[in-house]
């Protein structure tokens, strides 16, 4: 399916019934890396979609900040007609996630290896996700797709308006967004993320009003997929039943 907002298509897919929960998957990433969850989650009505700029939404024609990303985000709840959703955010998804929150009604808050300081670094996603993925047993059959998809996004051979944007992203504080989020927050990280460490995850669970911290040993920024069944457990016992 696809919506048209601030003049950017964006493919999404929703199914299922019950309680709403939207899934925004990561930076280069798309709707695939984010529906094991969703298909596994049954008895609640899925939204998952292709962030601007990934899968098969279009890319912005201008330089988004990830506040651009959250209103958005905003406007796609209202289009829809979701009500009151749980959110669950991985890496990039979850940035959105911690700026939507701050500001709009949330239900529950999952952030998976999402990161909120600001980091200057030089952003090479290829080799580390794909070297990550060929760990993952759950996420083998994608790596065909992260091949062609993943890699394309990458800061080094990313479009000119992508990189602006990721480095917009990578360059926000969002601290005090954290502390403004009033919905309860469970925060889900691998002690071998290379991406987000686990320092900075206490960190979060400290500014945050309702936050607790789950932290899976051995897993990476991709522990959400590493330990799949584990996390579909406690996000079940999160965000409860219908």
């Amino acid at each position: 399916m696809r919506i048209n907002i601030q003049s950017i298509d964006i493919n999404y897919i929703q199914y299922g019934s019950g309680k709403d929960i939207i899934l925004l998957h990561g930076w280069g990433q798309n709707i695939q890396m984010m529906q094991p969850i969703g298909d596994r989650l049954k008895g609640y009505r899925i939204t998952i979609l292709d962030l601007p700029g990934f899968g098969e939404s279009s890319e912005p024609i201008n330089e988004l900040t990830i506040y651009d990303y959250s209103h958005i985000l905003e406007e796609l709840v209202k289009k829809l007609k979701i009500k009151d959703p749980i959110i669950i955010g991985h890496s990039f998804g979850g940035r959105i996630a911690i700026v939507y929150a701050a500001t709009n009604k949330v239900n529950k808050l999952v952030l998976l290896g999402s990161p909120y300081k600001r980091r200057i670094t030089k952003i090479t996603f290829k080799v580390k996700v794909l070297k990550a993925m060929k760990k993952v047993p759950v996420i083998n059959k994608l790596e065909d797709f992260a091949k062609r998809h993943i890699g394309s996004r990458d800061y080094k051979n990313a479009s000119s308006m992508m990189r602006k944007i990721l480095v917009n992203t990578v360059n926000e504080d969002l601290g005090s967004c954290l502390e403004k989020i009033t919905c309860p927050v469970l925060l889900i990280y691998g002690s071998n993320d290379q991406e987000v460490s686990i320092d900075e995850a206490r960190e979060m669970e400290t500014l945050l009003k309702d936050g607790g911290l789950v932290i899976l040993e051995g897993a990476s920024h991709y522990a959400y997929l590493e330990r799949l069944d584990h996390v579909i457990n406690i996000l079940k016992n999160f965000i409860g039943g219908n």
